[in-house]
């Protein structure tokens, strides 16, 4: 029987393998985001959020002084996680930024992967000049002796056999201890294995480490929706390393949110225990008070919705247990619950509104039971109001006091003194 969170089963990933982390892009590329602008103080906080929660790894740019200001001022906080990672493009001189940036010791170097890429965006002749500018900017990262992410651009737009596989080869040939990125670009990538090349992250995976790739890393898109299920099937899969941002923000339709991945292998795998996840509500907000990323009130784990209850049956369920209609929960991510009195709500909700409103003026802890025909007299006007169209927001607990005061605390008043001017009048008589 499941009957509380305790009783449900946890999932186990197929390979038992728990060598699970998490590199950031908040900061990178959450912050190319069209209309935002992240200030030094926004990505220090942001950056504080994620040691908090424990994150591995983040990556930022090296290009202008105000760059490499911040990646210093991130340093020098002492953290030893998230660690600060660099990203250039691929040549020298970018690598040479991250060289010269004391206490870098990794950097990702993009590599684009698709004909688009290659022969449109870059303007090289063909696969093969991709291939040795990609490889001489590699070699000069491992001369120097930084760790590298190969950042491989548009992977699921990319020919898999005659480019991508033979390419990965020669980058193990030189370091068993890079790590491949997927960069699912455009979001053409499947969570699915049993499809076909480019578009299954999956069969992907599988594939290159069969030629001995051993870190993995997955950074897919969210232009068709399919995000958060990707990233979690390149873990399942065996990616060892995810690049995500917090609330998906990126450019176009953003990138798979971290808070959704945090919460599946926290919550849902058997034996992971890795992160804290008491500051995502909060985390959420900063976001949307700092830099005026709107949060839907309905956004999964961190929106404003995610635990507030209006209609009877809900709230009528998570008053008795919370378990049936909440799928965790709210401390796990820093949220509280909240029962909201609307056009849909029952006598139930009313009732423990009531008897929290009682609490507080009275001070006094008073059991009201949902017979009382006061509650059904309150329920009655509060649904006079939406049927005559009066009201189109939710009522208030302002208003709920309202209530209070004239049914429980201002009524026996009334008619005691109604009575006592009675009194003298029936002696009389």
């Amino acid at each position: 029987m499941f009957r509380s969170y305790e009783d449900l089963p946890k999932i186990k990933l197929p390979s038992g393998n728990f060598d699970i982390n998490i590199s950031d892009s908040t900061i990178r590329d959450g912050s190319q985001m069209p209309g935002i602008v992240m200030k030094d103080r926004h990505k220090i906080q942001i950056y504080k959020y994620l040691h908090e929660i424990g994150i591995e790894k983040i990556e930022t740019f090296l290009y202008t002084d105000s760059d490499r200001n911040i990646a210093r001022k991130l340093m020098d906080m002492g953290f030893e996680f998230p660690e600060v990672t660099g990203w250039t493009r691929a040549n020298p001189k970018d690598i040479d930024l991250a060289i010269e940036m004391e206490g870098i010791e990794e950097t990702g170097i993009l590599m684009s992967m698709s004909d688009s890429h290659v022969l449109d965006k870059m303007g090289l002749k063909n696969r093969q000049e991709a291939e040795d500018k990609y490889l001489e900017a590699l070699d000069h990262a491992l001369d120097h002796g930084l760790k590298v992410r190969c950042h491989l651009e548009d992977v699921t737009r990319s020919d898999f056999n005659g480019f991508l596989r033979p390419f990965v080869k020669k980058v193990m040939d030189r370091s068993q201890d890079i790590t491949i990125r997927l960069c699912d670009t455009l979001s053409y990538g499947i969570p699915f294995v049993d499809s076909i090349h480019p578009y299954s992250i999956p069969k992907m995976i599988i594939d290159l480490k069969e030629i001995g790739v051993k870190n993995i890393e997955t950074h897919v898109h969210d232009d068709f929706g399919l995000g958060v299920a990707t990233s979690l099937a390149g873990f399942w899969y065996g990616a060892n390393w995810c690049s995500l941002t917090f609330l998906g923000i990126g450019e176009r339709a953003g990138n798979s949110e971290l808070e959704k991945i945090l919460l599946f292998l926290e919550y849902r795998l058997e034996g992971f225990n890795k992160y804290n996840l008491g500051c995502l509500t909060e985390f959420s907000r900063y976001i949307e008070n700092e830099l005026g990323v709107r949060v839907p009130r309905n956004k999964s784990v961190v929106g404003k919705n995610v635990f507030t209850h209006e209609s009877g049956i809900h709230t009528a369920g998570v008053i008795k247990n919370p378990f049936t209609y909440e799928p965790y929960p709210p401390d796990l991510v820093g949220a509280t619950r909240q029962l909201m009195i609307g056009s849909s709500s029952g006598t139930e909700v009313i009732r423990f509104k009531i008897e929290e409103s009682l609490k507080e003026i009275l001070h006094l802890e008073l059991k009201v039971e949902k017979t009382d025909t006061r509650i059904k007299s309150i329920h009655k006007e509060i649904q006079r109001l939406y049927d005559q169209g009066e009201r189109v927001s939710c009522i208030s607990d302002e208003e709920i006091r309202g209530y209070v005061e004239k049914y429980y605390t201002l009524r026996p008043i009334i008619e005691k003194d109604i009575a006592s001017e009675k009194e003298p009048e029936e002696e009389e008589n």
